[in-house]
């Protein structure tokens, strides 16, 4: 039996992470994350064959990281599942910072025009998952038709991520007072 590999594909893109943070999508390189890690870069090269293929990972796994608590969120009843999606924004940003700037960056900043087939087609099923479970939660709060759902998501999505932008922006922490303010909005856009 082998031994389980030092430097394994979440502690390198751990390393990018931070990275990120640090200096913008631009000084996430092969040879950054290497010495981030404290790996050989022939470890780097073993687990993302190129640049691209890091950058795609590590934006496809902080997505899905961040859309698996959304999508959870959203399986609550109709009222709680809008408070509570909207609250997996902010809290899930306030968790994880570094995370949530890659995100805000958005995948074009993780060179998305170069990334491969598979790594789009993650993307847009990832992407249509929540797009599907959002219409459902604006089917739940009987909130029909493009308008209906555009109110959901402005609620659910916009309004939060608007908050995250903000603070994020700015370097500072999102304040607890935030998630209150968010979830009585939310109540409030949906109550009519």
């Amino acid at each position: 039996m082998g031994r389980p590999p030092r430097h394994d594909a979440d502690r390198l893109l751990d390393a990018a992470v931070e990275l990120a943070a640090e200096a913008g999508p631009r000084g996430v390189t092969m040879a950054a994350v290497a010495r981030a890690a404290g790996a050989p870069s022939g470890s780097v090269y073993h687990r993302f064959p190129d640049r691209t293929a890091l950058l795609s990972e590590l934006w496809l796994r902080t997505v899905t990281r961040f859309q698996d608590g959304f999508l959870a969120a959203v399986q609550a009843p109709p009222r709680e599942a809008a408070v509570a999606a909207a609250r997996h924004v902010l809290e899930w940003c306030r968790e994880h910072p570094a995370e949530a700037d890659v995100l805000l960056a958005g995948p074009g900043a993780y060179g998305f025009a170069d990334w491969p087939a598979e790594a789009r087609e993650r993307l847009e099923k990832g992407n249509a998952q929540v797009d599907e479970a959002l219409g459902g939660l604006a089917e739940r709060l009987g909130r029909s038709g493009e308008s209906g759902r555009a109110r959901v998501f402005l609620a659910v999505v916009d309004l939060p991520l608007a908050v995250v932008r903000r603070h994020l922006g700015r370097g500072g922490p999102i304040p607890d007072l935030e998630v209150g303010t968010v979830t009585d909005a939310v109540q409030d856009l949906l109550a009519g």
